[in-house]
């Protein structure tokens, strides 16, 4: 685009002042100031920094964004209530399985005392019925006597730790039974929450991703409210709006004339006229009141006049 030269409408009719220079000079920092402050407004990314040209819908888009965040808070808050909830249900199933197991393991335990105990029985009776065949051929009644006693006590003992086995694998089955019956529940618990929760998770989701994009949709309607703004720009149109608000003048202080001391009136410069006197002139005129100067004289054949 040609320059128009509209900042030439900036003279002031007087040569010391620079009112018209100063006008433009505060006018190009402001310009400036403008651009370092779009600048700060892209390196922050933040809204507080938005330029006031585009203000209102940047203003707007800061609505928006709370009115998200409020969202988002809510949504929070429901996520919160549903992890509390599964949380609380999932502990009291841990509560029954863990008494399930705590009794299952004391059971067990208690089983196979009874079965060491049972086998220990066992073998003790198995000796005592050697030691009797081994004294059948003893002649000492006293001492056979003494093994069939010891042989009849251990056969009771064997029949004592049976049913005592007998007994505790029994009340282990039931445990087991029950253990069994409450790992099932529990399993079915578990599964129908982690059903829930895939499900209202994946629908929280799909949620936020629906805000979120029609954050975006609503953020860049309001951004081409301002592109729209924009493409109304015109440079030509705004420099002239400056000179006309700002401007000072449209002619040149005129030059600063020799105004010679004893004839002011030839020096004066015709009304009208911008430009200064021919230089030869005013070499003359500095040089005519001197002429009847005896020291003048010294200066010989010397001319300031140009040849």
């Amino acid at each position: 685009t040609p320059l128009l030269l509209l900042f030439c409408s900036f003279w002031s009719h007087m040569s010391r002042s620079t009112v018209g220079y100063d006008s433009i000079i505060q006018h190009l920092n402001n310009g400036r100031k403008n651009c370092k402050e779009f600048e700060d407004f892209l390196k922050e990314s933040t809204l507080k920094r938005a330029l006031e040209v585009f203000k209102q819908q940047v203003d707007n888009v800061a609505q928006c964004h709370i009115q998200l965040a409020q969202t988002l808070r809510e949504e929070a808050r429901k996520m919160e209530e549903f992890r509390e909830k599964q949380k609380l249900q999932q502990k009291k199933t841990e509560l029954i399985m863990d008494a399930a197991h705590k009794q299952k393991s004391l059971q067990f335990k208690k089983t196979m005392d009874a079965k060491k105990n049972y086998e220990q029985k066992c073998r003790d009776k198995d000796e005592a019925e050697q030691a009797v065949h081994r004294s059948a051929n003893l002649v000492n009644p006293k001492q056979q006597e003494k093994l069939f006693v010891k042989l009849a006590t251990s056969k009771t003992a064997v029949e004592d730790s049976d049913k005592a086995y007998m007994l505790h694998v029994n009340t282990l089955d039931k445990i087991r039974e029950e253990w069994q019956s409450e790992h099932i529940k529990a399993c079915q618990v578990f599964e129908a929450q982690e059903c829930e929760r895939i499900n209202f998770f994946r629908n929280a989701l799909w949620l936020h991703m629906n805000q979120l994009s029609q954050q975006c949709v609503t953020s860049d309607n309001m951004y081409e409210e301002v592109r729209k703004s924009l493409e109304m720009c015109s440079i030509e149109k705004d420099i002239e709006y400056f000179v006309n608000q700002r401007k000072t003048g449209q002619t040149p202080p005129a030059p600063i004339m020799y105004e010679n001391f004893y004839s002011p009136q030839k020096n004066a410069a015709p009304p009208g006229k911008a430009t200064g006197p021919n230089v030869a002139s005013l070499m003359l005129l500095c040089i005519l009141p001197f002429a009847g100067d005896p020291d003048y004289s010294l200066i010989g054949d010397y001319s300031l006049i140009y040849q």
